[in-house]
């Protein structure tokens, strides 16, 4: 009997644990389903009150701006690359031995410095020899001029035996006249009559061979002229001879023909060098100024078009990095075709690049300026929001809500937003905290970070 009590009561309680541990569990598993029913219906009161716009009692942090009127420019930007102004291949115009080379790789250079010099001893010996020439030339005038003087001499010494032959010639007709008229009386005999006129015939024949001598005389005369041209026409051709000779000796020694920097050496000194070769002895660029290539698409050409008829237009160069300004210039070159390939057309602007932060070769963010717009209404590109019906601004009003404010937007340069319509002038507009927001919303402006973007201009 005693057994059986006890394994009833043993029975008893392992029932009774039993139950405790069931009721134990039941009671957490009833302690959780009320605690997710709590947050539950916290959430869906949260969520009730954002909906609502109730939240005025929790204000969502902002940060705001004020619509301002400030002068925008109008801007083109692209990608350009730097060009250098001139290029210059320098080449010797003589053949020789390359004697001195007086400069650096990479150095910069003014026109007229010393480069290179050549081995000259054989210029200059060509250049005496010339001057010789010249010398034998001026001889060979001063004995044409003589032998011109003597036929001029002989020719005068003509002419008079001539004159000196006619007179002869008249007095001997004279005569013979005479002695035929006293023939006719008898006052002479025939025969004397006929030695008269004998010898006024002979008197005749010498002075047609004098006239001759003078024919002759004259004709050297003219080639003692000739043989004078030609003399002269060699001293000429001496001077030439000179001054090409001068032109080859100064080949010997070769100077910048402009400023700008100084590339490879590609000709060590020593060596042999060809005229006119193929391989530059060096190259100068020509950096101040410099040029700035770049291209823009061809819709922009109108615009372009249009505001450089009013006046020239200038562009900025940028560092692709940092945005820092490298340096100011204007546009000198407009393309006179689109490139069919790309639609765009070729542009170029030249930089004083008097700090010569420009290096051809360079790649830069062009900014060309082609006109400005004063007192235009600016927000921080931030500020716009884009939606279902369109682009709007949370504009804060005086009781520290938001309103959904549609705007017309225009075009943004350097963070800043045109308006064209929507907002005013002092209007408070938020920047930054609008993902938290709907229309209604209170919000507390907090202290705004200053962007490093460059500013437009007040207007």
């Amino acid at each position: 009997m005693y057994n059986r009590l006890r394994q009833s009561g043993e029975s008893l309680a392992y029932v009774s644990v039993t139950l405790i541990h069931h009721a134990w569990k039941q009671l957490q598993v009833g302690l959780i389903v009320l605690a997710l029913g709590g947050l539950s219906a916290c959430a869906a009161s949260d969520a009730q009150s954002v909906k609502s716009g109730s939240v005025g009692k929790r204000p969502v942090p902002v940060v705001a701006a004020t619509v301002s009127r400030k002068t925008v420019p109008l801007l083109v930007q692209a990608t350009g690359t730097v060009q250098a102004y001139a290029t210059v291949a320098v080449k010797s115009q003589i053949a020789g031995q390359l004697t001195g080379v007086y400069f650096q790789e990479g150095q910069t250079v003014q026109q007229g410095d010393l480069l290179f010099t050549i081995d000259s001893r054989p210029l200059a010996a060509a250049l005496e020899q010339a001057i010789a020439n010249r010398a034998k030339a001026i001889a060979g005038v001063s004995q044409a001029r003589a032998a011109l003087a003597q036929a001029q001499a002989q020719v005068s010494q003509a002419q008079a035996t001539v004159a000196r032959d006619v007179a002869q010639v008249n007095n001997a007709n004279a005569q013979a006249q005479r002695y035929a008229s006293l023939l006719g009386s008898g006052a002479v005999s025939q025969e004397q009559a006929d030695q008269f006129r004998t010898a006024a015939e002979a008197q005749q024949a010498v002075v047609v061979a004098d006239r001759s001598q003078v024919g002759s005389a004259l004709a050297a005369v003219d080639s003692a002229k000739a043989n004078l041209q030609n003399a002269q026409a060699a001293v000429r051709g001496a001077d030439a001879a000179i001054d090409s000779a001068k032109v080859q000796l100064s080949y010997a020694s070769i100077s910048a023909p402009s400023a700008g920097r100084l590339g490879k050496l590609n000709v060590n000194q020593g060596n042999l060098v060809k005229e006119n070769d193929t391989t530059p002895l060096v190259t100068i660029s020509q950096i101040q100024p410099i040029y700035v290539e770049f291209s823009i698409p061809q819709s922009q050409l109108p615009e372009l078009r249009k505001y450089q008829a009013q006046g020239q237009l200038r562009v900025e160069a940028k560092s692709p990095n940092d945005a820092s300004q490298l340096d100011r210039g204007e546009l000198v070159f407009v393309d006179s075709g689109v490139d069919p390939t790309t639609g765009t057309i070729k542009l170029r602007a030249s930089f004083a690049n008097a700090a010569t932060r420009l290096t051809p070769g360079q790649f830069v963010n062009i900014v060309l300026k082609l006109t400005e717009e004063p007192a235009a209404l600016v927000v921080p590109a931030a500020a716009v929001q884009a939606g279902q019906q369109g682009q709007f601004i949370y504009v804060i009003q005086s009781d520290q809500t938001v309103k959904a404010q549609p705007v017309t937007v225009g075009r943004t340069i350097a963070n800043q937003t045109v308006i064209k319509s929507g907002v005013r002038t002092g209007d408070r507009v938020v920047v930054d905290g609008q993902f938290n927001l709907t229309p209604g919303a209170t919000v507390q402006e907090k202290p705004r970070k200053e962007s490093a973007q460059p500013s437009l201009q007040e207007g």
